[in-house]
């Protein structure tokens, strides 16, 4: 290499890492897939960027992203949820729709993997579907073979969620089939989590209402560990995820009974 080449490559990895944390900052939280595409390099380029980052303190990194400092302590905005990852979650909604069959009784959480999942549920007949999530209840009410039941309790405006005691105690005593929940990351060790303490308690409502606790988790969430455990590990009967989740975090899960259903994206 030239002494001219390598003066130019670190202004172009600082040119691509400023690049990098302009959109971290636009969005609050960028996956990793996203930031390759953006900058035109490859993922391991990015990942040693977001390493350099990290080290200066701009950003969090984490598996399949990045976010700003603290931002995996606070939820993300609703929107932009919606636009990450939306293949591998509509890969996860169709996989985990056969865990389903009619003349269930099933309750279902909050989250943008959820929502998709309970648009593949109109297709079903006999169903009752027990959720806390404002926009499952609206997915599903045009269809007449589904009864919806809404737990009571506040709206969360950030989740389109309703959280609180109310919520949780309309669940006592509620005996379904399974849930379906997600949340903000999964780990082996903890399960789980999501950062806000309001919704993590119907989160475990949800979860212990249920015979099965089912997780819809995209690869950004696995490996991924928040402020609030939710549901933990040896309490997860099925993890629906999609096929770039880390391996050696499904090995783990998997070694603690959890059975895995990857969907190919």
């Amino acid at each position: 290499m030239s002494d001219t080449q390598s003066e130019r490559r670190p202004v172009f990895a600082a040119e691509r890492r400023q690049r990098i944390l302009e959109l971290v900052r636009a969005n609050g939280a960028v996956s990793l897939r996203e930031l390759a595409q953006a900058v035109r390099s490859s993922e391991v380029t990015v990942r040693r960027d977001l390493r350099a980052l990290e080290s200066e303190g701009l950003l969090n990194r984490h598996h399949g992203g990045a976010t700003l400092p603290g931002e995996l302590t606070r939820e993300a905005g609703y929107a932009h949820k919606v636009s990450l990852e939306a293949a591998e979650k509509g890969a996860i909604a169709d996989l985990a729709a056969a865990l389903v069959e009619d003349g269930d009784a099933i309750v279902v959480g909050p989250g943008t993997t959820t929502q998709e999942f309970a648009r593949r549920l109109t297709r079903h007949s006999d169903l009752t579907v027990v959720t806390s999530s404002l926009l499952v209840a609206q997915v599903l009410a045009g269809s007449p073979r589904i009864e919806v039941v809404l737990t009571g309790g506040t709206l969360r405006g950030s989740i389109l969620a309703l959280v609180g005691s109310a919520a949780e105690h309309s669940l006592a005593g509620l005996r379904v089939r399974r849930a379906f929940v997600s949340g903000n990351g999964l780990t082996a060790e903890r399960g789980l989590s999501t950062p806000n303490m309001q919704v993590a308690g119907v989160d475990r409502a949800l979860a212990a209402a249920a015979e099965e606790v089912v997780v819809l988790a995209d690869h950004t969430k696995i490996g991924v560990d928040t402020m609030v455990q939710t549901v933990p590990p040896d309490q997860i009967a099925h993890l629906v995820t999609d096929d770039t989740a880390p391996s050696e975090v499904l090995d783990e899960l998997a070694a603690r009974g959890v059975r895995l259903h990857v969907a190919q994206v």
